[in-house]
């Protein structure tokens, strides 16, 4: 998912939207729908993106940072729009905008010109049904159902994880498979939760029954999480020998 900004922009557009996200309040099936739209589609489509009328807006060309900072809230609200019953004003991101976007001022008219300009650059297709987080959810819940131990796991750090690995680029090959990479986060989550116990493998089982995926793809994920976002040695070392005879390295 190459975005074609350098690393330090990229990083500081996703902490602005990590960070617009918790000053908004919203759910955060929002906000990680918004990182989809915004990470993961709108700015690696930029570059392809040809205006059907050949007229350039100047949010896009040039392409400063507050411009994109621009997009990153009309992200967060469009997802607003297709997962909440009251979503957020266009008032509410203005306000907010003025208050973090330090590098020029919008107006409510270029918040509805960039919500226009993110959709055509998406193709009008702005379904979020397929994102790391919804299969998370399901797979907390189902979880939960089948085991006791489910209900001990911690959420909210799954959460945290989520958020880190859209922080490290090189960690974003991962959202190819959104379906493996929630199954690979409850599975790091599981295993720092109770790293003392013995690995239960029906966990594993329970990946392949409701997610179809393979129990070898789930553990080459949990390594490209322990190496991109933990210190390597200590917590590899404790997840080879709960995992058992998978390797790691």
């Amino acid at each position: 998912m190459n975005s074609g900004l350098p690393s330090s922009v990229r990083l500081r557009l996703l902490e602005f939207l990590i960070q617009s996200a918790h000053q908004l309040q919203v759910r955060p099936i929002v906000k990680y729908s918004a990182l989809s739209l915004f990470s993961d589609r709108f700015c690696p489509s930029l570059s392809r993106f040809r205006p059907s009328n050949d007229m350039e807006s100047w949010l896009l060309h040039p392409l400063r940072e507050s411009n994109l900072q621009l997009f990153s809230l009309v992200s967060i609200w469009i997802s607003s729009k297709i997962h909440d019953s009251q979503p957020l004003s266009v008032k509410s991101l203005k306000l907010l905008g003025d208050k973090m976007i330090k590098e020029q001022h919008f107006t409510t008219r270029d918040f509805l010109e960039a919500e226009v300009l993110l959709m055509q650059v998406l193709g009008f297709e702005i379904g979020t049904a397929n994102i790391a987080f919804k299969f998370l959810e399901e797979l907390f819940v189902e979880f939960e159902g089948v085991a006791r131990v489910g209900q001990l796991v911690n959420f909210e750090a799954s959460m945290d994880i989520m958020d880190l690995l859209y922080e490290k680029e090189e960690a974003s090959p991962l959202y190819y498979s959104p379906r493996n990479l929630a199954a690979s986060i409850l599975a790091c989550c599981y295993v720092f939760e109770f790293a003392a116990q013995v690995w239960h493998f029906f966990l594993l089982h329970f990946f392949k029954f409701v997610t179809s995926c393979k129990e070898e793809d789930v553990l080459n994920i949990v390594r490209d999480i322990l190496k991109h976002i933990f210190e390597p040695s200590s917590s590899v070392e404790e997840l080879q020998a709960s995992f058992g005879t998978y390797p790691l390295h």
